[in-house]
């Protein structure tokens, strides 16, 4: 029963699924942090086909947006004001005691402004890359042990009759991807609360006190499983790139602050996310499109 209740708590910790979240579920939650990504599973499911279906239906730049509107639409901008707010501290001038409090100050600064302005734009180029480089790869073909369960799936499908298949190969791996950067900026989290200490009280300290080295490690071990099956060796590379870049994201933190609170760990989701996208794009383009001094 508990561990269903941290299940629950984690739909209503992390997104905007009225699951009728609990004191008792949050306390669960947090000694089964490796919840995390297993929630970001089934997250990342629900943005996958949102994905696919516009993937099918819409062009490309509106397929974009759709799938940014999945994303914030599921998972709310609750980490998105982590950015900012990391911003407003990391470029506010003068002793800890003020990096703190601009941290922590509800108001809105340039920096932090500018740090939620950049990240959408690093969301929209990568998501536009990945389009490009899915529908390069695609059409010359895909390999099993380095696209995942696609390489599996869709190759059978044309096997079997289907006329069509090969032309859902890119909704399919674009959708793929959507599950696989959501499940890593989970861990992402998992990753920067495991080996951060907090400076301040709140549930960002309880998060940082349940990131022990067991949960790490299953969360890490289901997450690696997950970016295998889906993605194949482009989804242990993407899943290496974002658990570092939340490692990175600490560094950054703990130089500024002293520590980490609760919007550092929520950067390191959207960073984790969006690092991901980046990385199965630029692994692809360079696997089907070449680096440019080699065309």
């Amino acid at each position: 029963m508990t561990l269903w209740e941290a299940f629950k708590a984690g739909f209503g910790f992390l997104s905007v699924i009225p699951v009728g979240i609990t004191m008792e579920g949050i306390d669960a939650l947090m000694k089964r942090l490796y919840m995390y990504p297993i929630v970001g599973f089934c997250l990342g499911i629900l943005i996958g086909i949102i994905t696919f279906v516009a993937e099918i239906v819409l062009p490309t730049p509106l397929t974009i947006i759709s799938i940014m509107l999945a994303v914030y639409g599921i998972i709310w901008f609750n980490h998105l004001d982590g950015v900012s707010d990391l911003g407003d501290g990391m470029t506010a001038h003068g002793s800890l005691e003020k990096k703190r409090k601009a941290l922590k100050d509800m108001a809105l600064g340039i920096g932090g402004v500018a740090f939620a302005v950049l990240l959408m734009l690093f969301f929209y180029s990568s998501l536009t890359a990945l389009e490009n480089a899915i529908r390069m790869g695609t059409g010359i073909g895909i390999n099993p042990i380095v696209t995942g369960i696609t390489g599996l799936i869709i190759p059978s499908l044309a096997d079997a009759g289907i006329s069509f298949a090969w032309a859902l190969a890119p909704a399919f791996l674009l959708a793929v991807t959507m599950i696989v950067a959501e499940t890593n900026g989970k861990q992402a989290m998992l990753t920067i609360a495991t080996f951060g200490k907090s400076f301040s009280e709140g549930l960002g300290s309880m998060t940082i006190a349940g990131g022990t080295r067991k949960n790490f490690t299953i969360g890490f071990i289901f997450t690696a499983i997950v970016s295998f099956l889906l993605l194949g060796l482009i989804g242990l590379a993407a899943l290496i790139v974002s658990t570092l870049s939340a490692l990175i994201i600490l560094k950054i933190s703990n130089r500024h602050f002293e520590g980490l609170n609760g919007d550092g760990i929520g950067t390191a989701n959207e960073v984790g996310r969006i690092i991901t996208i980046a990385t199965v794009a630029v692994i692809l383009s360079w696997l089907y499109g070449g680096m440019i001094w080699t065309l």
